[in-house]
């Protein structure tokens, strides 16, 4: 197993309970075939650029362990997610 690092940014928009579900949806999809070492909820803050019209966002840091198929998993789901705005996952073994 590698370890990763996966940071998201859901809409500020969005209430608690829904982004709380969408957290745990993600955190699901890593536990299913790896697992969870860390997970910070940062919260609201500013963009570095405007997004959709977007100048803050809930952001989410993650530190897993997992196979080299779930990254993809992961990223997929972000993808199709409409509560997130942009995500990003890392190999931390590369550096």
């Amino acid at each position: 197993m590698r370890k990763y690092e996966a940071i998201f940014i859901l809409r500020p928009s969005i209430e608690e309970e829904k982004r709380v579900e969408a957290i745990e949806k993600f955190k699901a999809i890593i536990s299913a075939d790896g697992e969870i070492e860390k997970v910070e909820e940062w919260g609201n803050r500013k963009l570095a650029y405007e997004i959709e019209k977007i100048r803050e966002g809930y952001y989410v840091l993650v530190h897993f362990n997992a196979n080299p198929t779930l990254p993809k998993e992961l990223e997929r789901n972000f993808r199709i997610s409409d509560d997130v705005i942009r995500y990003i996952v890392v190999n931390l073994e590369d550096k």
